[in-house]
């Protein structure tokens, strides 16, 4: 018998979480009990189940369904059993070649609600024809979604969410033709927001550069709502925004000529109220919301005042476009060890970047930069950089010393382990509550947004605003601390294994480091090393099992000071194409409700 002879898989998927109906729950149960029924044979415990819960039947990219697939390639099991068709895919071409790779890998699909198997001729066939309805179904709801959007578009009101900066959403009441009195949203526009919406257009027009406006955003000390400092990424965002655009006549001409999908009349037009766009990103689950062009949009004239000219909004997004399409060429790539251990002392990770200058042995010279001097234009850091060559020698000579007095070092991690092992649980109940408070308040801040609408008096209004600030406030505190904890548990939480690795790498790492390739290297010092701190001087090594200020190290040498600093400093350098220089920037990774609802 073969070894998948006596294993069948479940597949669930809903699209929301719900407690009611077909929840994942019920239709594990449901499959379980046509399992017990027409597999009486397997075993419970021989019962697999995969499952994804908050994802679309749109397309395959779901990890529970990948998780199956690449069991049922192992052939794991003789059979997938599903509770609907729709359950596995609404798109036909998906499910065809679904189906088709099963039948090579001889493993049976059922779909209990159809009474569909396709080990019978006639069972394929009719998964094929339902499979049609399923993807026609899924089509007449886009369909009817984009046709909502359509008279949403002709109202120009604004759908709630977070209000872009520049403006806030003010409730507005309209009596309808038989009568009866409506309730939407309008954008406000909120003066001295607006001031910096067109600060932030003319220094990119000034310099022609994102890079550039932040810093000079950052050294005039102008922050987001939520007092950080404006990014790249956040800058582009308001850049890019049609909502900040003047209905004026060149903005006309240019939906017109985008061939966006216009719901005004040119005469809407008036030079006085801004644009509304809709249908403007792309989202799935798990990935981050992707802009679409102008000819998928859905665009009408708003209710609120526009803030940048028609001409000056639209130059704007030609220098966008022609920087990005400029040929960059990318530098080497990295061979710092240090990239991602190395922070400056003001609490900032620094980069290494590639310099022309080599050293006498013929080999490029590369310099750690703190994020925050080179954001901020040596503003808000002026530390010194750090010559990245010599300053991963000084480290490496460091680590060597540690075989020499190894028994306080495997003391210390000794006393780590069990620190953190015994306090593991409580960290995992402190993580948990956080978590849940932070959801308590995002529930709490839809709830005040919804009920704005629905408020006519002015002052209530204020009021709920400023909670929905105090509350946005609270949630941004609660994920620092979270990601904090998350960091502090994932830093010290050392297995059994992973200590005698440590104590053997302090016997070889001394003989044998010398000869590693340069990722080798960068893995043996993070098995040791928990930070470098730079202080513009000399760098101090915090080893696994020390607190940040718990133990003070003897500084590097002055090794890693020895090269002109004055020219590190001031020098032109480039970015290795393989050091990911934004991982702690703040990336919009989902979609609020409001002029880019879908």
């Amino acid at each position: 018998m073969k070894e998948n002879e006596n294993y069948v898989a479940i597949y669930s998927r809903k699209s929301k979480f719900t407690g009611k109906g077909e929840s994942i729950g019920n239709q594990i149960e449901l499959c379980k009990e046509y399992i017990q029924t027409h597999y009486a044979e397997i075993p419970k415990d021989h019962i697999l189940v995969y499952e994804d819960e908050g994802f679309s039947g749109g397309n395959l990219n779901r990890p529970g369904f990948k998780k199956m697939m690449e069991a049922a390639r192992e052939r794991k099991f003789k059979a997938i059993i599903v509770y609907r068709l729709d359950r596995i895919s609404r798109n036909i071409s998906d499910f065809s070649n679904l189906i088709e790779e099963l039948s090579r890998l001889d493993i049976a699909f059922t779909s209990i609600r159809e009474q569909f198997d396709t080990g019978t001729p006639m069972g394929r066939a009719m998964m094929y024809i339902a499979s049609v309805f399923s993807q026609l179904e899924r089509e007449t709801i886009a369909e009817r979604i984009r046709d909502n959007m359509h008279e949403l578009a002709k109202t120009g009101r604004w759908l709630g969410g977070t209000t872009p900066t520049g403006y806030a959403s003010e409730s507005v009441q309209k009596v309808t033709i038989d009568g009866k009195a409506k309730k939407a949203c309008k954008l406000k526009l909120i003066p001295e927001e607006a001031e910096i919406i067109k600060l932030i257009f003319d220094l990119y027009i000034e310099y022609d550069s994102l890079t550039a406006t932040e810093s000079e955003l950052m050294k005039r000390g102008i922050k987001t709502k939520n007092n950080k400092h404006f990014t790249r990424f956040s800058i582009k965002s308001i850049l890019q925004n049609p909502v900040y655009m003047t209905a004026d006549e060149t903005a006309y001409d240019y939906l017109v000529k985008e061939n966006t999908d216009l719901n005004s009349d040119k005469k809407d037009f008036d030079g006085i109220h801004g644009i509304m766009a809709y249908n403007r990103t792309r989202q799935e689950k798990g990935k981050t919301a992707t802009y679409l062009p102008p000819d998928e949009w859905i665009v009408a004239v708003g209710l609120h005042p526009g803030i940048i000219p028609g001409k000056i909004w639209i130059s704007v997004q030609d220098s966008l476009n022609r920087n990005k399409s400029k040929a960059y060429r990318k530098p080497r790539n990295n061979e710092a060890l240090l990239t991602g251990l190395l922070y400056c002392t003001c609490g900032n990770r620094m980069y290494p970047k590639i310099s022309k200058r080599k050293t006498a042995n013929g080999k490029p010279i590369y310099t750690y930069v703190c994020k925050l001097k080179e954001r901020s234009k040596r503003t808000l850091c002026n530390s010194k950089n750090a010559n990245g060559n010599t300053l991963d020698v000084a480290v490496i000579e460091q680590i060597k010393l540690l075989e020499d007095d190894k028994g306080s070092f495997i003391d210390q991690l000794e006393q780590s382990r069990k620190f953190y092992t015994r306090n593991r649980a409580v960290y995992e109940e402190q993580l948990a509550s956080m978590r849940r408070d932070k959801s308590d308040i995002e529930r709490k801040i839809e709830r005040l947004v919804d009920s704005l609408a629905e408020l006519s008096d002015s002052i209530a209004k204020n009021h709920v605003a400023k909670r929905i600030e105090q509350l946005n406030q609270e949630s941004v505190e609660i994920a620092s601390r979270i990601h904090e904890m998350e960091g502090l548990t994932s830093q010290h939480d050392l297995s059994d294994i992973e200590f005698d690795v440590m104590r053997q790498l302090l016997s070889v790492f001394k003989d044998s480091i010398d000869e590693m390739t340069v990722e080798q290297k960068r893995s043996a010092i993070r098995t040791l090393v928990r930070k470098v701190v730079w202080d513009g001087v000399n760098a101090h090594i915090i080893l696994f099992g020390a607190q940040d200020d718990d133990i003070e190290y003897p500084p590097l040498s002055q090794l890693s000071n020895e090269t002109n600093a004055a020219e590190d400093d001031f020098e032109e350098l480039e970015r290795f194409s393989d050091v990911d220089y934004e991982d702690d920037d703040d990336i919009l990774t989902k979609t609020h409700r409001g002029e880019d609802s879908k």
